[in-house]
């Protein structure tokens, strides 16, 4: 559970991160939003082979840490943190997929090991760029975004008190087992007994502190809809942000840059 709340905190401070001031920080928040979610469907569109058309892409998440003046190491920590999943869908493609595309020095390249290799590729891509898009923008200025783009502020408040609450259960959590490891008799490890009955004080606990949570926002005058603390509007250099990198999306996914320049290298130096 400490290992869990460690990886929790360590994602709230994304939101810290949210409050520094760079040319990606000034942003229209709607701007980097769509420009986030376009980055991910062109991602995501590549085939299972198509890696070496993944690579231009990189870009995009490399301009963005720089410019935004994201420590590159906080990013890299949180994918490793959830890369385990990538692997256990990917890991078995070389098992069933052993047919050979690629030749080098005579050593087959099974497309089941490229296919793998795309996962992993779409993996960091994805995640990356939707963590630095928290990083530069803050998560609740993400669903102020998407509540000005008609998202139904059903579904928008349900996700943002699924960020904040989450947080609130894990320190429920690290409570109930920092109590239960202080009073253990002789150390005695957490059989499935004392586990259920934990998970039941975690569940009362929660509701109770759910329930003080939401009369205290009722009493503050919070009546179901989202409050913007502060008016925003798109500018030129908004527009340019989104229509230059979306070009640049367009332009990966229609054309073969690394094999049109792979050919180019060849003619130049040959």
């Amino acid at each position: 559970m400490s290992n869990l709340g460690s990886g929790f905190s360590a994602l709230g401070e994304l939101d810290e991160l949210s409050y520094g001031v760079s040319p990606v920080h000034t942003l229209d928040s709607r701007i980097k939003l769509l420009t986030t979610f376009v980055f991910i469907i062109i991602v995501t569109s590549f085939g299972k082979y198509e890696a070496r058309q993944l690579v231009p892409l990189v870009l995009f998440p490399v301009v963005m840490v720089t410019s935004g003046n994201i420590p590159l190491k906080s990013i890299l920590k949180r994918v490793l943190i959830v890369s385990p999943f990538a692997v256990l869908i990917g890991i078995f493609n070389p098992l069933f997929d052993r047919v050979p595309l690629y030749f080098i020095n005579g050593l087959p390249i099974s497309g089941g090991w490229i296919s793998f290799l795309v996962i992993l590729i779409k993996f960091v891509l994805t995640v990356s760029s939707s963590l630095i898009l928290v990083s530069t923008t803050g998560f609740y200025d993400v669903c102020l975004a998407l509540s000005r783009l008609r998202v139904p502020v059903v579904f928008v408040l349900q996700l943002m008190f699924l960020y904040r609450y989450l947080f609130i259960l894990v320190e429920e959590g690290i409570r109930l087992t920092r109590a239960h490891s202080v009073r253990s008799f002789r150390k005695r490890g957490m059989d499935l007994k004392v586990f259920g009955s934990l998970v039941g004080q975690l569940l009362l606990r929660t509701l109770d502190r759910a329930q003080r949570i939401y009369t205290a926002m009722i009493s503050r005058g919070f009546d179901g809809t989202l409050k913007l603390s502060r008016e925003s509007r798109i500018r030129g250099r908004d527009v340019l942000f989104i229509t230059s990198w979306c070009g640049y999306f367009a332009a990966i996914r229609l054309f073969d840059i690394p094999g049109m320049l792979e050919i180019l290298f060849s003619r130049i130096f040959s």
